[in-house]
């Protein structure tokens, strides 16, 4: 299925919603409260640490390649100039420059290594996974860098601008 069939189908309307995956439609649950609980308290950490103009949003919808992809990121930030530059009247071309994932039971190894994978060869300067049960934050950047923070570290973040950082404790809070 391309892009543009997809944007053809009815809007989500239920206990699912759906991506367009490699050309694939694929149903992904509604998340549970927990899970939203760290996805919104991610969001308003660094909605709180974000430059002026910038762009800090939950369930962020996203086309890291034009033709057949279509994801949604539990939160993105996007930096002021690529926000400025997006077709408001369409979808975000490209992978946010930060996507933050909130690991969920649903979800598999792979499933997360290659929604990674593709985020960061599209756009994303940093990919976050996010593992509640663990208390931890994995970071990942295109040059293959990966950090993993754990309970009582402070992840840095050098898109937001210099000594910005968020406590890994205040996700998880």
């Amino acid at each position: 299925m391309t892009f543009a069939e997809f944007e053809k189908l009815p809007e989500d309307d239920g206990p699912v919603y759906h991506e367009l995956r490699h050309g694939e439609l694929v149903s992904v649950a509604i998340p549970r409260l927990k899970h939203t609980g760290t996805r919104f308290r991610t969001r308003r950490q660094l909605e709180a640490q974000a430059p002026a103009g910038s762009f800090v949003e939950s369930d962020f919808p996203f086309c890291p390649l034009p033709e057949y992809e279509y994801r949604i990121a539990d939160v993105a930030y996007v930096s002021r100039e690529r926000w400025e530059q997006a077709d408001p009247e369409g979808q975000f071309r490209g992978a946010p420059d930060l996507v933050v994932e909130v690991v969920s039971p649903s979800n598999t190894t792979a499933e997360m290594l290659e929604k990674e994978k593709t985020c960061l060869e599209n756009g994303a300067k940093e990919f976050w996974l996010v593992d509640a049960p663990r208390r931890q934050v994995k970071v990942s950047t295109p040059d293959g860098r990966t950090i993993t923070y754990k309970s009582g570290a402070s992840i840095p973040l050098p898109l937001f601008g210099e000594g910005k950082s968020i406590a890994v404790d205040a996700i998880f809070a």
